[in-house]
């Protein structure tokens, strides 16, 4: 068979259009009537009990897309288990951009997993929106301008519970059990970094895979040390264990926990409530399971979401709440992209957040972003489980002192 030069040239023409048809769906890889969404959560593995905010974000995204969607578009989340893997999170990330055409990742969960990814989504210009992470390396935007974190940071949530200590118990001793992953170690670098000269008074720090099996030794060897604090650094679960053991063995000192395992449905009721009163910490979002948010309008639309989109055997879970809190973030940002749904406008919109507030937020716990300032939620309340509910106390935390003073 014989092709004209003529009739070559229009095959040439043709492949050379694709070509570039296929350059522009990359670029603009959003139809009219649809945004994509990428993301990745540990369905499975070590980490599953986080999969929740996953599953929560999907449902609230069901919900918009109820609702007309956003600004005419609908949603379409596309969500991958990566195991808690980050080889796994890159090869999921690389095949949701090449393959599913997602405008943005959104969300993804864990420090390793979205450390990962952050140079191959930078380098191709592909908003990382909202990681689920507190670590401040993926809040850098003079590095990776297209990567921007959400809740606050770790060493942050650190030096809270550095500074809480000086003010309330100085010179008191302190134990810490922290989970041997990059949060743990996070949390844990800011409360020495919080403590300063006075990090001789954490007398032992034990650190603990989530699924080590000596976590009865560890907490017997803590309270032999003799010490006032017992810091808890780690999931739920796990918490929820260490508090329920130190209640066994007839040590009842000052108890902090982090923020991610501040849930009474979660941590506190299964390690027995009247062990568990007197546990501190700080948080930021409200606690579905705290009674104190019965009657709160914003919790009421949560729990009419969670009997309508997301049927669960419980709505108390924080997790859930969080990828809710986070979602309703993002929508925020898409809605003020109007019909500009380029990756750069997004960006640009991201960093444009002005006193913003999830609606299940602590109250005056705001967002506030800039071209320069990519960590959008600062700030965080201490507060105390009295064996029901969570009592707030002292000024919402816009800051932490970095050093503790000389004693």
């Amino acid at each position: 068979m014989r092709v004209s030069g003529r009739m070559l040239f229009v095959v040439m023409v043709a492949f050379a259009s694709l070509g570039a048809m296929s350059q522009q769906r990359a670029e603009q890889p959003t139809a009219d009537t649809e945004i994509r969404i990428g993301n990745v959560m540990p369905y499975s593995g070590p980490l599953s009990e986080f999969g929740a905010i996953g599953k929560a974000e999907a449902a609230y995204f069901d919900m918009i897309n109820d609702r007309g969607g956003i600004n005419g578009r609908k949603v379409r989340f596309i969500t991958r288990d990566d195991n808690s893997d980050p080889t796994t999170a890159l090869e999921l990330t690389r095949n949701l951009i090449e393959k599913d055409d997602v405008l943005l990742m959104f969300g993804a969960f864990g420090t390793p997993g979205n450390l990962a990814t952050r140079s191959y989504l930078n380098e191709r210009k592909i908003p990382q929106l909202f990681v689920a992470s507190g670590d401040e390396e993926l809040s850098r935007p003079n590095r990776f301008p297209w990567t921007m974190g959400w809740q606050p940071s770790f060493k942050a949530e650190g030096r809270i519970y550095a500074n809480y200590i000086q003010a309330y118990y100085p010179q008191r001793k302190i134990v810490v059990l922290w989970q041997n992953d990059q949060f743990g170690r996070m949390v844990f670098k800011g409360i020495e970094e919080g403590l300063g000269d006075l990090n001789r008074l954490v007398l032992v720090d034990i650190a603990f895979d989530i699924t080590d099996e000596h976590l009865e030794g560890h907490i017997s060897i803590l309270k032999r040390a003799g010490a006032d604090i017992f810091v808890f650094l780690g999931v739920p679960s796990t918490a929820s264990k260490a508090i329920k053991l130190a209640a066994s063995l007839n040590w009842h000192p000052v108890f902090i926990v982090n923020d991610s395992s501040a849930s009474i449905a979660n941590a506190m009721a299964p390690a027995g409530l009247e062990n568990s009163a007197g546990v501190i910490s700080a948080a930021f979002l409200k606690d579905p399971s705290d009674p104190a948010w019965k009657n709160d309008p914003a919790m009421k639309d949560w729990f009419a979401f969670m009997d309508k989109y997301h049927h669960v055997e419980s709505t108390n879970n924080n997790a859930a709440l969080y990828g809710y809190a986070a979602a309703e973030a993002l929508t925020q940002v898409l809605k003020q992209c109007g019909d500009d749904l380029s990756r750069e406008n997004i960006m640009r919109q991201a960093a444009s957040l002005r006193d913003y507030q999830p609606s299940v937020a602590l109250p005056n716990i705001r967002m506030n972003t800039s071209p320069d300032s990519y960590l959008p939620i600062k700030q965080m309340r201490l507060v105390q489980f009295d064996g029901r509910s969570w009592q707030p106390f002292g000024a919402v935390i816009e800051t932490a002192f970095t050093e503790g003073a000389a004693r």
